[in-house]
């Protein structure tokens, strides 16, 4: 197969024939070959969490969802009805008015069960703010398993804790490996 010359520097490469017949052509969705059922969503204002408690992250605004897999509004969290192996991931920030932070942990739950752990210490309280990344590939059975976001501050004495919000708040998301 060769490409074909534009104008002497760009080229373009010929559409492939896939149809039943040798005719026609295909999309990467159409062969299998799309990261979907794939979402993204972020918390839209600050969550206030309680000392030593795992919390679970109500993260409710839609960047996108490309199968309406996610609930945004009550149980937030992403229910798959496609098997298969899925990136998931999350990043927060977790915050306090001094320095007092112990432990900052977030939590991604399969079936109401701890599937990935990623936790941030603190010798003598000396945090005030504090962000994690955690992601693992998961394995998702298509028609019921699920997972959610959750999250645990401890800190030495009292005040508030919160989860940002808005544009520095939570992201949670996943999408389908291919070629898995």
């Amino acid at each position: 197969m060769a490409l074909s010359k534009i104008d002497g520097t760009n080229f373009i490469a010929p559409t492939i024939p896939v149809a039943s017949g040798g005719t026609g052509s295909a999309t990467l969705a159409g062969a299998g070959l799309a990261n979907t059922p794939a979402f993204e969503a972020r918390r839209s204002s600050a969550q206030t969490l309680s000392n030593d408690t795992e919390t679970k992250v109500a993260v409710d605004v839609e960047v996108f969802d490309t199968a309406g897999a996610y609930d945004h509004s009550t149980n937030y969290r992403f229910t798959p009805q496609t098997a298969g192996e899925y990136y998931v991931y999350a990043q927060a920030v977790a915050e306090i008015a001094t320095s007092q932070l112990k432990r900052y942990s977030l939590i991604i739950k399969k079936n109401g069960s701890i599937e990935k752990y990623m936790s941030n210490y603190f010798t003598n309280n000396e945090a005030y703010i504090s962000t994690i990344y955690i992601g693992s590939v998961i394995d998702f059975n298509g028609s019921s398993d699920y997972v959610e976001l959750f999250a645990k501050i401890e800190y030495a004495s009292s005040g508030t804790v919160k989860i940002d919000g808005g544009n520095a708040g939570p992201t949670f998301g996943a999408y389908k490996l291919i070629g898995v």
